[in-house]
């Protein structure tokens, strides 16, 4: 007689679903703060013919209201970056969002021109200047330690992304009913984000016990840091002793006054200057939105396998290249070379960002953050000089072409300084 032997069947195990890291929800977080506070960009380059229609204001005027604003987002950058280690991300974010709206609203009621340098220039300068690039470095550091440059390259593109949803709309709205509306839809969409930080937002990973993401050990809460601004000045100080940081910074600036202070604040007048609706023109800007998005994060993606200095090189070159046939592009009519331009553009908008940030993070280690503020000081002095010299440019030779032909050259000599900045031995 056979005797069958049954087997005990065990029970399947149960399935562990494993929660994302609460870090991919800070920065999601982080990016939709970016988002909603990037309309006030899109608004200086849509502002220059209302204000100078209505107000018979030049356009170096407003061009120099336009360069406090963008000075002051670079400026304050390293101080906010270091009152976040003071008084934590979360409350200088909300507070930051809280001085844009009211800055663009007070704007409704200006009459004259000193009104909008107080108004746009210095409260939405230092309102936006503490939302700068260094919060999204702030955020990177803390709460990730590998995939740090997929990371700032999606942080970096939520302000891209804040053109794209906002600027169609400012344009229209502008179109139809005049600068004033876009000027309250931008302080309503900085106040709408603060109830999302306050609850939101987390300041450190220690806070809800975790480890940074990529890292298996809990890295502490550092205590409050007193003498914020004291500490951004001994970090510019200690920086500037060294060559990479004039290397970057220098770089920088010639990026700055290439995208924000050139192409956001002049392409749509001088597009109008050719005869292109406006309408049509922040249409293209919204599309360099688009094409930035997919670009910055491809860099990001990239700044995690190639050599940061290499990469920043073709990126201010071929940018370059690309400013001194823009001139000849200009028509009435968007024609496939000008659709071209805008996404080539698009991608080369700040994919400079994330290996800036590499090479900061490499060199200058955990006071990186506040380096690359005052790098991005640097960034925002170039891009006001040229929302301002753009301006007189235009008052006096009829057209932008010299500043395009300028801006072209002065991206060859970025690409150079790129270049020359040496890697840091390995310890």
């Amino acid at each position: 007689m056979v005797r069958v032997t049954r087997t005990a069947t065990r029970p399947a195990a149960p399935t562990v679903r494993r929660r994302p890291h609460r870090a991919w929800s800070v920065a999601a977080v982080t990016f939709v703060t970016i988002i909603g506070a990037a309309a006030f960009a899109s608004l200086p380059g849509l502002l220059i013919g209302p204000l100078h229609e209505e107000f018979d204001w030049s356009r170096g005027t407003i061009g120099f209201a336009v360069s406090v604003n963008l000075a002051l987002y670079g400026l304050t950058a390293p101080f906010a970056a270091a009152l976040m280690d003071r008084f934590g991300i979360r409350r200088v974010v909300a507070a930051a969002l809280t001085v844009i709206s009211v800055g663009s609203l007070l704007t409704v009621w200006m009459t004259a021109a000193w009104q909008l340098v107080l108004f746009w220039g210095l409260l939405v300068g230092l309102g936006s200047g503490s939302m700068a690039l260094a919060f999204g470095a702030t955020v990177t550091n803390r709460w990730f330690t590998a995939r740090r440059g997929l990371v700032t390259g999606i942080l970096t593109a939520a302000g891209a992304s804040g053109q794209l949803v906002f600027l169609p709309l400012l344009s229209w709205l502008v179109s139809a009913h005049g600068w004033r509306p876009a000027a309250v839809t931008v302080a309503l969409a900085a106040i709408a984000v603060v109830p999302f930080v306050w609850l939101l937002l987390r300041d450190h990973p220690a806070d809800l016990g975790l480890a940074p993401y990529g890292s298996t050990d809990v890295v502490p809460k550092p205590a409050p840091v007193p003498g914020a601004a004291r500490r951004a000045v001994t970090v510019l100080f200690d920086a500037a002793r060294t060559g990479p940081f004039w290397l970057l910074a220098g770089a920088f600036a010639i990026c700055g006054a290439s995208t924000n202070g050139l192409v956001k604040t002049h392409f749509v007048p001088s597009a109008h200057d050719h005869g292109m609706p406006m309408t049509t023109a922040a249409g293209l800007l919204a599309v360099i939105g688009v094409f930035d998005v997919v670009g910055t994060v491809c860099s990001g993606w990239l700044t995690d396998r190639f050599e940061s200095r290499r990469l920043l090189a073709v990126y201010y070159a071929l940018r370059g290249i690309s400013l001194l046939f823009l001139p000849m592009l200009l028509a009435p009519a968007v024609h496939p070379p000008m659709l071209f331009f805008i996404v080539f553009y698009g991608l080369d908008w700040v994919a400079t960002v994330p290996p800036t940030i590499a090479l900061c993070r490499e060199h200058y280690g955990e006071d990186s953050a506040i380096v690359f503020g005052w790098v991005l000081a640097a960034h925002q002095v170039g891009a006001a000089l040229v929302a301002f010299l753009g301006g007189v440019a235009r008052d006096v030779f009829g057209s932008y072409d010299v500043v395009w032909y300028a801006s072209g050259a002065l991206c060859a000599m970025a690409a150079l300084m790129s270049m020359v900045v040496r890697r840091r031995p390995a310890a």
